[in-house]
């Protein structure tokens, strides 16, 4: 039996260390999981502290957030603690493991506070106090957060993942944490500020469809974005683009002897995504995309597999909390859904690959909290219809940058590699591609070896998507567009006819995350 100890400051008790405690106690049942009152931190400078009750009443109804403060525990544990979570923020401990949560470098809270009203997410990392090692480190998405109660929810949650994986593995993982000092920023200028920003936000989306993302694709022999690291070459081509709907996640499949591509496109009376085809020739697309599934809820990545000579489909469907195997009756377009991979978690963009025996399955989740796509989750099984198990570490990975799938897993003599969205400056902002260097039930370990902005060759704000079948090779990213078609048809000649790339296109990355 392990002894956890949680020491919390009386004068700052949220809602969020109470749901900690509980969630590591249901984690590990055979262990003990109490608090301990310790001098700690001061609560939040009072400032922020209306800033946060002013939000919860106008934006929350009231209704309960993670950063709500509560009433000190009155029932606290005294027993000698194995390993002490640091809450408080300066906990002294005397031959115990200390596991102490740093938000930018700093033992405080009120870092995040500062990071989130300067317009940036806060690294978040777990140190091992008697060391200064980093047990286990992430970067929050504030994709959804709205306020700074939205972006505090998705710091505080992100962390509980982080405190729960540094429990199970306390040994120090890393080199020290760096330590990041940003001004602090005023409540009104950051009230005017997101003020501005949701008049700026309502404003766009009366003139213009956001996002109106589109999907490129080219004939390529030999190397591509996955081997190269870079989207140049070969000039993109435009798959047509619909007035009222945009095309996305394309999945490029060459099945026996048809070319064609699936994708997403959504209609944006319904706002609703369904799987389309569109066929290709070797010429390039050819006649009208075609109807493939249609659901009530939301269908977007039409993730494809091939299995003893069927054809199956993966489409995100986060919403029904869960992953539905379709399988192909008629090419292209009769679909049946034929299997409930996973139940009850709420998965966007299942992936799914062979490797060294078994079936895994990638994909980002989200327990109501917090951004869409920071958190990955590995599942594995013997063979495609399961049964599906969870990785022993998941989450695996707990950042912004390196989390969520953008196309398919590929397996090259180089290695096994799964490109990947950048969402740290928002959705679908980049692509990054990750080589696995390990790989089984109990371990994860990936290394970026490339990363790819938008730019010269392929222009707008955004790159999402990457895969390839045969030489046919499809992308896809979003780009302004207005409402008014002779407005549109002016700002996409514009935007595809600039010459210099964007800032920061094509870069080459180093980053490692090992769990």
């Amino acid at each position: 039996m392990t002894h956890i100890v949680i020491a919390v400051s009386p004068a700052h008790f949220l809602r969020w260390h109470q749901q900690l405690r509980d969630s590591i106690a249901a984690r590990r049942p055979g262990d003990t999981v109490g608090f301990r009152l310790a001098a700690g931190s001061a609560p939040q400078p009072q400032a922020a502290a209306r800033l946060i009750a002013t939000e919860r009443l106008l934006l929350r109804g009231g209704k309960p957030t993670l950063c709500d403060r509560l009433e000190p525990p009155r029932a606290t544990t005294t027993v000698a603690a194995d390993i002490v979570i640091d809450l408080a923020g300066d906990y002294a401990g005397a031959g115990e493991t200390v596991l102490r949560p740093l938000y930018d470098g700093h033992p405080t809270d009120q870092a995040a506070v500062a990071a989130i009203m300067s317009g940036e997410a806060p690294v978040i990392a777990v140190a091992n106090v008697a060391t200064g090692a980093i047990v286990a480190e992430g970067l929050p998405s504030l994709e959804s957060a709205d306020c700074l109660i939205g972006g505090l929810e998705a710091v505080y949650s992100r962390l509980s993942l982080l405190i729960e994986a540094a429990v199970e593995n306390p040994r120090p993982a890393g080199a020290t944490a760096t330590r990041i000092d940003r001004a602090a920023v005023a409540p009104l200028p950051y009230i005017l500020r997101n003020l501005a920003f949701r008049c700026g936000r309502a404003l766009y989306h009366l003139c213009c469809h956001s996002p109106h993302w589109r999907v490129g694709w080219r004939f390529t022999q030999g190397r591509g974005v996955i081997d190269s690291g870079a989207i140049d070459g070969a000039p993109w081509r435009l798959m047509a683009d619909r007035h009222m709907g945009f095309a996305a996640d394309p999945f490029p499949i060459a099945w026996r002897e048809r070319l064609g591509v699936f994708f997403e496109r959504l209609d944006y009376r319904s706002n609703i995504g369904e799987i389309w085809y569109q066929a290709f020739d070797e010429a390039g697309p050819t006649g009208e995309p075609v109807p493939v599934i249609r659901e009530p809820w939301h269908l977007s990545y039409p993730f494809l597999i091939e299995e003893n000579g069927d054809l199956y489909m993966i489409p995100e469907a986060s919403m029904t909390r869960g992953v539905t195997l379709y399988r192909c009756i008629a090419f292209p377009d009769r679909w049946e859904p034929v299997a409930r991979l996973l139940d009850n978690v709420e998965a966007a963009d299942a992936t799914v690959f062979r490797h060294g025996g078994r079936y895994w399955m990638t994909s980002v989740v989200r327990n109501g909290v917090g951004g869409y796509s920071d958190t990955l989750a590995i599942h594995h099984a013997p063979g495609l219809f399961g049964p599906w198990e969870p990785h022993a570490r998941n989450p695996v990975v707990v950042d912004a940058r390196f989390a969520r799938p953008a196309g398919a897993v590929v397996s090259t003599p180089n290695g096994l590699f799964r490109p990947v969205q950048d969402c740290s400056r928002g959705y679908g902002k980049a692509l990054a591609i990750m080589r696995i260097d390990r790989l089984d039930p109990e371990n994860f370990a990936q290394t970026c070896v490339s990363y790819m902005s938008p730019g010269r060759t392929w222009p707008g704000a955004r790159l999402h998507t990457i895969n390839r079948s045969g030489r046919l090779e499809c992308i896809d990213g979003a780009i302004l567009t207005p409402k008014y078609l002779p407005l549109r048809k002016l700002t996409q000649e514009w935007i595809d006819g600039r010459h210099q790339p964007i800032e920061g296109a094509d870069q080459h990355c180093v980053a490692t995350t090992d769990r």
